[in-house]
């Protein structure tokens, strides 16, 4: 019974909790003496505790413990949030670099139709060329089981139809009803990507410059001339006839 009664025990709620992973900063580090490192890379030497963070507060950084297990430890003066962000960005951009192996898996039959297998063969261009692996399955099926050159023939014609692509990694091999063989590519993955991404970008440049008008040539407007107004002469003033009678009316002395 005692035995039942300390099984029933509640479990120890002592108060805990995941290991942090962060460095210890400022106030929280808990040492009397620390190995202090400027924020340039410096050397300052070994000081105490107090007068680190005093350093750090007139340098308005922070102190960083940088190496725990040193005895003393090893702190530096730095800007803790950008280290942070700093070391954000270098993580995310490993990730977006990084390179996963992936297996793409295609699978034929024995007596396959010519047009079926220009199609898959298609495919498995189409995965080497992106960097991938390629795990070509032939199935048998009934009476197919007891003919096994078949299929290695098909995977045979099938590894030297992309051999500029793809190399065998893993030779045929038998597998219950199944024969398996894996191809590589030539390319790495990273520079089927970087491939990729250049002719994205070269495409995308033809396209702007097709869609880009053409500029408009300036067109200068005179202002219209003046119609041309022909001169005409004026007459000259006639000789009124009654003046030129009255003098060949006067007499002469």
């Amino acid at each position: 019974m005692s035995g039942a009664r300390e099984d029933q025990r509640e479990p120890d709620k002592s108060p805990g909790g995941p290991i942090s992973t962060e460095p210890r900063i400022n106030d929280r580090i808990r040492v009397n003496e620390v190995r202090l490192v400027g924020p340039n890379g410096e050397q300052v030497g070994i000081v105490a505790i107090g007068d680190a963070l005093r350093l750090a507060q007139e340098a308005d950084l922070d102190l960083v413990e940088v190496a725990p297990m040193a005895r003393p430890p090893v702190c530096k003066l730095m800007d803790y949030g950008k280290f942070k962000y700093e070391s954000a960005q270098k993580a995310r951009e490993a990730r977006k670099n990084q390179v996963n192996t992936v297996i793409k898996e295609m699978k034929l039959r024995p007596k396959i139709d010519p047009h079926d297998y220009q199609t898959k063969k298609g495919h498995v261009v189409r995965f080497l060329k992106q960097g991938d692996k390629v795990k070509i399955t032939i199935m048998f099926r009934g009476r197919e089981q007891s003919r096994p050159e078949l299929g290695f023939r098909l995977l045979q014609r099938l590894a030297e139809d992309v051999q500029e692509l793809g190399f065998v990694e893993s030779a045929p091999k038998q597998d219950g009803r199944n024969m398996i063989m894996v191809l590589g590519p030539t390319k790495k993955k990273a520079d089927a990507r970087a491939e990729r991404a250049a002719d994205r970008a070269r495409r995308e440049s033809a396209r702007d410059e097709t869609e880009t008008p053409a500029p408009v040539e300036a067109v200068t407007t005179d202002p219209p001339a003046a119609p041309e107004v022909a001169a005409v002469a004026e007459p000259a003033p006639e000789t009124e006839p009654a003046a030129e009678a009255a003098a060949a009316e006067q007499p002469v002395a």
